[in-house]
């Protein structure tokens, strides 16, 4: 577990409620330093199929270097350099990739990459406990790579706080003024033994320096590890407007749950008691491991960027709707279809396998 620091917060509202802070976990579409990343090796889960995804993230780094820097952990400096060779052939300019050594179990740096929050306009970088999705996989090195990376300088001057909690950064949706989206199941299967929304509100809400969070209990894709990650599920794209994974089909055996899942987002109220503005995503078909189960492809796993969003695309008839939606979300930005089908093998997409640095971190 990590080492504990004391929060400076002020104590914690009642649930749901506004109170003062210094604190704010700012939105994915403010002003960015770059994107971090953790590249696959031959140690990872991805060994069988290592040649096929690193294609995945070559085109994912290409793609993001287009608007701004990435930052690429590496296992060690053989892979350093193999990576360097790939992102130079693929023509990503050197200048925009950095390409720290410090090993990991995977690749889903979203989950235990920081999750920057401003203090009194400063960054403040948090590092919570991460298990590897309550003990499912092996997880030490992952849990410690924020840690070595800021201990080696990549952040900066940026302090870092350890909280002694688990948090994933996949689990949680910010709209920058205070609201935070998540899911009721993946947070209370990793809160203590029971605990309640109320008690994992009142502890989360200071660190992150939010004043309220929006609790869906429905939803969840087949084949999904994570216990519900509201990332595959539902996002913010404004303060105003969330797109969300909505299945038109009653055959399917997701229909029933992600139709509750939209009656839900129907009922929720922005700070001034307004609906949000839902923007549906199309559903694309079915795909399936090679053992025969379902894997979870989603078209909310998408990561906005300095002046684009990069959606995830799966070679389905559905990739050109899902990029053309995700557009008009995003007006003052370019919608950018990124190739993310062998990452859903480990059922995850590009979402998961991203965590966006907010402008300030990075020294320049």
């Amino acid at each position: 577990m990590s080492e504990s620091h004391p929060s400076p917060e002020l104590p914690p509202a009642p649930l749901g409620t506004a109170r003062p802070t210094r604190r704010r976990l700012p939105a994915e579409w403010e002003p960015q330093d770059g994107v971090l990343l953790t590249w696959p090796h031959p140690a990872t889960d991805w060994a069988p199929r290592l040649a096929e995804v690193e294609e995945a993230y070559v085109a994912l780094a290409a793609s993001i270097a287009a608007w701004e820097p990435v930052v690429i952990a590496c296992a060690d400096e053989r892979l350093a350099g193999h990576v360097a060779g790939r992102l130079s052939r693929a023509g990503v300019a050197r200048e925009r990739v950095r390409l720290p050594v410090v090993p990991s179990n995977d690749t889903w740096v979203r989950d235990y990459g920081p999750i920057t929050v401003f203090e009194a306009g400063r960054p403040l970088l948090l590092d919570f406990t991460f298990d590897g999705w309550g003990g499912k996989y092996a997880s030490r090195l992952d849990d410690s790579l924020t840690r070595r990376l800021h201990a080696e300088g990549v952040f900066g001057e940026s302090p870092l706080l350890t909280p002694s909690i688990v948090l994933e950064g996949g689990s949680i949706d910010s709209d920058g003024a205070g609201t935070v989206l998540t899911t009721r199941r993946c947070l209370l299967a990793r809160a203590a033994p029971g605990a309640t929304e109320a008690t994992v509100g009142a502890e989360l809400l200071p660190l992150l320096g939010a004043e309220r969070m929006l609790w869906l209990d429905h939803g969840g894709l087949e084949g999904d590890d994570t216990d519900g990650h509201v990332d595959t599920l539902a996002r913010f794209c404004s303060p105003d407007t969330i797109a969300y994974v909505r299945c038109p089909d009653p055959g399917d055996s997701h229909f029933t749950e992600l139709s509750a899942m939209e009656a839900e987002l129907r009922a929720l109220r922005r700070g001034d008691g307004q609906p949000y503005r839902l923007v549906p995503l199309p559903w694309p078909a079915a795909r399936h491991d090679p053992e025969g189960a379902r894997l979870p492809v989603t078209y909310a796993n998408f990561l906005i960027v300095n002046g684009a969003v990069l959606v995830p695309t799966y070679d389905d008839p559905a990739d050109r709707e899902a990029v053309e939606r995700l557009a008009r979300c995003f007006p003052d930005r370019v919608a950018v279809g990124v190739p993310c089908l062998p990452l859903v093998l480990q059922h995850g997409s590009l979402h998961c396998a991203t965590m966006q640095i907010p402008r300030g971190v990075w020294p320049s």
